[in-house]
């Protein structure tokens, strides 16, 4: 075989990010541990914190959560309820002890209209309850066809011994707020844009207990968010995962919309918007955030379910799932502790410190795939992961912050994403997919946009971009982490191919775009 004379850092890059991928990423948190796949309604798949930056949002946050992963658009004829005995938080620490401070809690409840018998139909002398979600057409301020009534509560703890108290409409002072229901296509709501009015009319301004601010709430199904290349990396890594014209002599990649196979999945969201003066308390403005789910310890089939009881539920809430930063429970907790992991808490991470301190990805990609690459590189390469350990820059990315950026006043190394509250948002058409790495101090890890392109940068940054000065305010920024000498290949575009931009998303609240809808024609005359 020839051995290609061309940059090793590059061919290096090119094999690295194309088995991180492989080895790992089942997109951003979706299904990442063993025990989580028998509660996909508890199953939280992305988590973003950022300043809002929709035109006369000024001083606002939002908090976006996903849950619910591969939501197929067509999964009739029951869609996509939430779990109504589970529990959806987001955690928010302001002081830096790794413990929440906040914590907005949503819970829902899932019912039949009438009583919970149903809507029904004659059917000869008999009315017969209808085995459908609807019965008819449903838009903004007509769901009388709705066979579905799905509502939440969100309460607000603050500290560990404070009653919760309610977040509540502030129109009308109720407590309950409405999910609408998923778009079961466009014969029912008309259009994607009759959809998308029936959807927005349960966008909420709230009053949050403790904040002078009113908020908003939304909870809803939208379209899958997360962009990411799956197919062709589970097929025996079948492309180069490298920037197509960045290295010569290697074909590399086309960014392309076609490389996101998730583009017509859908999620589930919960979506939360605080003025920024009700979260960072009195620290330095920097605050943590995770989103978690819980259900109750026990749960006991009936045998003779109905539609409101079909299994009791009792003992303490036990959390089932955790997401803070992107892709941590999928490519760096090992398999034993993932589950584990799930069930903890950022104030106990030290448990898991060694993951990042001494990752096993990098050792293993160098152990099975050194000699191949050397096989057609000249000359030799000594090793293709990282040699600086302890990862003190995979420490400073995942468990502490970055001082000035994203760090608390007070550091406790714990997984969580961080967002500093001061640092204004960038606008959406200038906003840097890469985030802090192309100088967007607005963007990842500084907090999470939609618009950013976490699996790019996470996998730059396992590889070793931090050991290479950034540049900020157009001027070079050495982090002092480590040195380039340890991180060869710290420096290369690496992609999956599917490119993520802020302009993917809408320029408002709650800024994912509507879903795809589960039938999207129906025959002309059938409307006439």
């Amino acid at each position: 075989m020839s051995r290609i004379h061309v940059s090793g850092a590059a061919m290096l890059a090119a094999t690295v990010t194309t088995l991180c991928l492989s080895m790992g990423a089942q997109a951003s948190s979706h299904r990442e541990a063993p025990f989580i796949t028998n509660f996909p309604k508890l199953d939280g798949t992305d988590l973003y914190a950022f300043r809002s930056y929709e035109t006369g949002r000024d001083g606002y946050v939002t908090f976006l959560a996903n849950y619910y992963p591969f939501q197929d658009p067509y999964g009739g004829p029951n869609y996509f309820a939430l779990d109504d005995t589970g529990r959806y938080s987001f955690r928010i620490d302001n002081d830096g002890d790794a413990i929440e401070d906040l914590v907005y809690i949503f819970q829902f409840d899932n019912r039949l209209p009438n009583a919970n018998s149903g809507l029904k139909v004659p059917v000869g002398a008999s009315q017969v309850a209808v085995p459908l979600k609807n019965i008819g057409p449903v838009g903004a301020g007509n769901t009388a066809a709705l066979n579905s009534r799905e509502t939440f509560k969100v309460l607000l703890k603050t500290g560990s011994n404070q009653a919760t108290q309610a977040v509540v409409n502030a129109a009308d002072g109720s407590a309950t707020f409405t999910k609408p229901v998923d778009f079961i296509g466009t014969k029912t709501f008309g259009s994607v844009a009759g959809y998308e009015a029936y959807a927005r009319q349960y966008v909420y301004d709230v009053t949050i207990p403790n904040c002078s601010r009113p908020g908003r709430v939304f909870v809803g199904q939208r379209n899958e968010p997360f962009q990411i290349n799956l197919g062709k990396v589970f097929d025996l890594v079948n492309l180069v995962p490298v920037e197509a014209g960045a290295v010569p002599g290697l074909p590399g990649i086309e960014q392309s919309p076609a490389n996101d196979v998730l583009a017509n999945k859908n999620v589930t969201t919960l979506a939360l918007e605080v003025h920024s003066s009700c979260l960072k308390g009195a620290g330095n403005g920097v605050i943590g955030a995770w989103t978690t789910a819980s259900t109750r310890q026990v749960q006991v089939l009936s045998s003779k379910a109905q539609s409101s009881r079909p299994a009791v539920s009792g003992g303490a809430p036990v959390q089932v799932s955790r997401l803070g930063m992107p892709l941590v429970n999928e490519v760096v907790i090992g398999l034993p502790d993932k589950d584990r992991f799930n069930r903890s808490a950022p104030k106990d991470d030290a448990r898991f410190l060694t993951y990042v301190t001494n990752p096993t990805l990098p050792f293993l990609l160098d152990a099975l795939f050194r000699a191949p690459v050397n096989s057609v590189l000249e000359p030799d390469v000594a090793n293709l992961a990282p040699s600086n350990l302890p990862r003190n820059d995979l420490v400073a990315a995942f468990l502490t912050g970055f001082a000035g950026v994203n760090q608390l006043a007070r550091v406790t190394p714990s997984e969580m994403l961080r967002l500093n509250t001061t640092i204004a948002p960038t606008p959406l058409e200038q906003q840097q997919s890469m985030g802090v790495l192309s100088g967007d101090l607005a963007g990842f890890p500084n907090g999470r946009r939609p618009g950013d392109d976490v699996t790019d940068i996470e996998l730059r940054v396992a590889m070793g971009r931090l050991c290479h000065p950034l540049t900020i305010n157009n001027a070079p920024v050495d982090l002092g982490l480590c040195r380039p000498a340890d991180a060869p290949v710290g420096t290369v575009p690496f992609t999956d191919g599917a490119p993520t931009h802020a302009t993917d998303f809408d320029a408002a609240f709650p800024y994912f775009r509507t879903p795809i809808p589960g039938s999207a024609d129906f025959p002309a005359f059938v409307s006439e």
